[in-house]
């Protein structure tokens, strides 16, 4: 594996700590700002906007630059606004900022999930994804119970400052490490036009719906974990980074597994994932009263949604194969779709009054309409006998390849 792909890691850890790290904060935000919690949730649905926005048109305004010009242009501006956002007193401004943000988040999603795959050989390639997508699992286990401890200790801005920070080294690692081309040849090899027609098929919008379902599910119940378990489980506040940590840790087990396994069997990794988080956010919502089967079912949580996620990204990859610049950034899409919708959903669920357990019960309901969207897929794919859809890496992954 290539020391650029898990730079592109250490880069995507930083602004992975930023994504995820407001759900240990809504309650301090929105008690120094003066808005609801459901308005501070809704920072989260702010950020997913942008890189729902920012990903399609970030991949296509960058895809003459150099790689690396346009992976630094992205995490310069990420930078620059994660300080805008740590000095604001204005709630309108802190959305605006993570708005930007995120669109500058997108753009270098895209651009390094197409760099990263390109740079490997095709069986390789369900791996690099997952070493790109695990650097948001180890912002999940230290970066998001990190700025957790740091908004207790000094207030929700420098949780802020310290995304600012870490960022810092990440430029220059990518600055260093990635190289121009970032591939096995020239994204502009392939016309966009080319490209939106790929993205048109059947069974690839049917994937895309369900990873946005799955990914509105995770967000659902992540964005509102730490008014669950304060106000629901009994946790004290000094449990939230641990909690947190819970839900990283698993999430780090899920992405690694399906690096390594997700390439030979994609189909049963992901059908059988999708099955057992949508028994898991059941079981969260019925046993959210106890604190053991909370901590346990977090970390679980974890490892099934990352895992799948990555699974889902891989074959996005696959049915894409010929649309090399906005593969990347439709998959960034969709996650982010659900990113959006879950917090809302969530905030909405708080807001008619059926309590702190609801967002659980609605991620439930999401996994059922993904459930139904991947068997959807599955029988489209198999109907039009679409290339490297639902099955292993081989020979027809070797051909088609994905041209980074």
């Amino acid at each position: 594996m290539p020391f650029a792909v898990f730079v592109l890691g250490l880069a995507v850890f930083a602004q992975g700590t930023s994504e995820f790290m407001l759900s240990g904060l809504v309650s301090d935000i929105a008690g120094d700002l003066n808005v609801s919690i459901p308005a501070a949730g809704l920072l989260t649905s702010g950020f997913a906007v942008g890189m729902v926005v920012g990903a399609p048109l970030m991949a296509l305004w960058s895809r003459r630059w150099a790689r690396r010009r346009a992976l630094l242009i992205f995490l310069g501006v990420f930078v620059a606004v994660h300080v805008v956002g740590a000095v604001t007193p204005s709630y309108g401004v802190l959305l605006a900022s993570r708005v930007v943000g995120a669109v500058a988040n997108a753009g270098f999603w895209a651009v390094a999930l197409v760099t990263a795959v390109g740079m490997v050989a095709p069986e390789a390639r369900a791996r690099a994804t997952s070493v790109v997508v695990g650097g948001v699992t180890v912002a999940c286990v230290a970066g998001v119970p990190a700025g957790a401890w740091l908004g207790e200790q000094w207030g929700w801005r420098s949780a802020f400052w310290a995304v600012a920070l870490v960022s810092v080294p990440a430029f220059f690692a990518v600055a260093r490490a990635v190289p121009d081309g970032g591939g096995r040849g020239e994204a502009g090899e392939v016309s966009a036009r080319d490209e939106v027609r790929v993205l048109r098929g059947a069974g690839l919008v049917l994937t895309l719906v369900t990873m946005a379902l799955v990914q509105g599910a995770t967000f659902c119940a992540f964005s509102y974990l730490e008014p669950l378990v304060t106000r629901v489980t009994g946790f004290g506040a000094g449990w939230v980074p641990v909690i947190l940590a819970l839900f990283g840790v698993g999430s780090f087990v899920g992405v690694s597994i399906a690096g390594r396994v997700g390439g030979a069997r994609p189909r049963a990794l992901v059908m059988a994932g999708l099955v057992a988080l949508t028994s898991g956010w059941v079981a969260l919502a019925v046993a959210a009263g106890s604190p053991v089967a909370v901590a346990g079912l977090v970390c679980v949580q974890g490892m099934l949604a990352f895992g799948t996620g990555t699974a889902l990204i891989s074959w996005v990859f696959r049915l894409a194969a010929r649309a090399p610049t906005l593969a990347g950034a439709f998959a960034t899409a969709a996650f982010n779709v659900g990113g959006a919708v879950g917090p809302w959903a969530g905030g909405l669920a708080i807001g008619e009054g059926f309590g702190f357990r609801s967002p659980v019960w609605v991620s439930a309901a999401l996994m059922v309409l993904a459930l139904a969207g991947a068997g959807a897929a599955l029988l489209v794919v198999r109907r039009d006998g679409q290339p490297g859809g639902w099955r292993g890496a081989g020979a027809e992954a070797d051909s088609e390849g994905v041209a980074a």
